[in-house]
């Protein structure tokens, strides 16, 4: 029985001598790799495990050879928010994951004043049955997040060793995998130097609670790779078309990153206010398309990783969105 099959069963497994002195959870974790290792030990806590037919509570107890171990998993509950018949751009789904192409003013997890109509809602009826459970739940494992306003593409798992799987692979920053994540932007103004690096803590703004904001103290580091693709120039203004890959991923980190060198994404009202007059000094076809955005320009263009079950590299790409092309396009105009 594949590994993916076994939540909801009963599990036995018997300590061989290679396997003696580990501790209970990793035990588990290992036999039983559908499991993440702090949903075993959540498991463990709760009273599920037991050591030849003794209920056992103790997730760092250690194992000894020839000892009998019994996972009784639970099924998966029904999660809290609600399925929704909300139509989906899927780029690729197999049993432990999905990647979607998201749209613009589509939030990604309820939250007051979003509790449904999310992508979450969507993906719980779409996956239906196959969603194994993340933590217990039949939900979605949302490992990353997109602004509701920012478009493009994301992915989520299906189950608890693909959850697990993926959030490694984005807590490590791509720095021993392939995990690749490139934006395109629209941005006031030409970033110089044209090809550069934005490394700064970013944390809560200290006086909007809406903000995050370069901090030099107690922030969370930020890395941000940009590159200048298109320079566009009217007689009163330029606009930067950049590529920006992220290193790391934090709330906000290219909206943030760029307004703080002093090119804040275009239609950006959070952090892009002081610009908004700027939109006086374009032509007429430009300005219609700055105010159709009704978002700041910024699209998940790439993402690429390891699939967290066969290990093959995956790579997903997502064209510019109907009205980042009729920006880019009255931009190119002058």
């Amino acid at each position: 029985m594949a590994a993916e099959q076994l939540q909801g069963d009963r599990h036995d497994a018997t300590v061989l001598e290679s396997e003696a002195g580990t501790r209970l959870d990793a035990f588990l974790a290992a036999r039983f790799p559908a499991f993440s290792r702090n949903r075993i030990k959540d498991l463990i806590l709760e009273g599920t495990v037991s050591v030849d037919g003794a209920a056992n509570d103790v997730p760092k107890y250690r194992v000894k050879v020839g000892e009998s171990i019994t996972l009784a998993a639970p099924e998966p509950i029904e999660a809290e928010p609600q399925p929704q018949d909300i139509a989906l751009d899927i780029l690729f789904e197999d049993e432990y994951l999905i990647v979607i192409d998201k749209p613009a003013g589509m939030v990604v997890h309820p939250a007051p004043g979003n509790m449904d109509g999310t992508l979450v809602n969507a993906l719980i009826h779409h996956c239906g049955d196959s969603l194994r459970g993340i933590g217990g739940v039949k939900r979605p494992g949302i490992v990353h997040r997109l602004d509701k306003d920012t478009s493009g593409v994301m992915v989520a798992a299906k189950t608890d060793a693909a959850h697990a799987g993926l959030s490694a692979q984005f807590a490590d920053h791509g720095r021993t995998g392939p995990l690749e994540r490139a934006y395109t932007a629209f941005v006031w103004g030409i970033p110089n130097p044209l090809i550069g690096t934005i490394e700064t803590l970013i944390g809560r703004e200290p006086h909007n609670r809406l903000k995050q904001a370069v901090l030099g103290y107690d922030g969370r580091e930020a890395i941000t790779h940009y590159r200048v693709d298109e320079r566009f120039h009217g007689e009163k203004w330029s606009v930067g078309q950049v590529t920006c890959e992220l290193e790391t991923g934090r709330t906000h980190q290219i909206r943030v990153h760029m307004a703080h060198i002093g090119h804040p994404l275009i239609g950006d009202s959070l952090y892009g206010s002081g610009f908004m007059t700027k939109i006086n000094t374009v032509s007429e076809e430009t300005r219609d398309a700055i105010l159709g955005l009704r978002r700041q320009a910024l699209h998940a263009a790439v993402l690429g990783f390891a699939h967290p079950v066969s290990g093959e590299t995956l790579r997903f790409e997502s064209p510019l969105p109907a009205d980042m092309k009729r920006l880019a396009n009255a931009l190119a105009k002058g």
